[in-house]
């Protein structure tokens, strides 16, 4: 297995730009209660926080992807290619991000499908159907081409 990474302040700056910084708790787009940059254990109706303890608690969260990541990856890859993988993997979910396409694909050594196979990723589920949603749909372009930059050469 390679070793283990942590995710990198270019993906952490990404991660914040799509999720916001909210310190008040509130509802997200499935109903489930969200505080600080999409932290969801644990948050509570009505609950205000600082925007260190939501930095904290965005350390926390980026932990178990990190984990995820660094247990289910079985090919070496690049910091870039890790940094997509944590960002996709808070949003997604650790469970769902080990069964992804992604993780499979990158996993079978193929990196340009698995880097393609984040676009699949933007769907959800409106009147039980599923849908697009444009916002996801940037989020996976940008990790995508996260994922795509070579070592070496600035993210944008």
């Amino acid at each position: 297995m390679p070793d283990s990474r942590i995710t990198s302040l270019t993906a952490i700056d990404l991660l914040k730009s799509f999720e916001g910084l909210r310190l008040a708790s509130y509802q997200d787009g499935a109903g489930i209660c969200t505080i600080g940059y999409g932290h969801t254990k644990g948050a509570t109706e009505g609950q205000v926080i600082t925007e260190l303890e939501a930095e904290s608690m965005l350390r926390e969260d980026l932990k178990m992807a990190e984990t995820a990541i660094n247990q289910s990856v079985h090919v070496a890859i690049t910091q870039h290619q890790f940094d997509a993988m944590a960002c996709f993997a808070f949003n997604v979910g650790c469970a769902a991000f080990r069964q992804s396409s992604v993780l499979r694909l990158l996993n079978s050594g193929n990196s340009a499908w698995a880097a393609e196979s984040f676009l699949k990723w933007n769907k959800i589920r409106v009147n039980g159907e599923l849908a697009e949603c444009p916002g996801l749909t940037r989020r996976r372009e940008a990790e995508r081409n996260l994922f795509l930059t070579p070592e070496g050469e600035v993210c944008t």
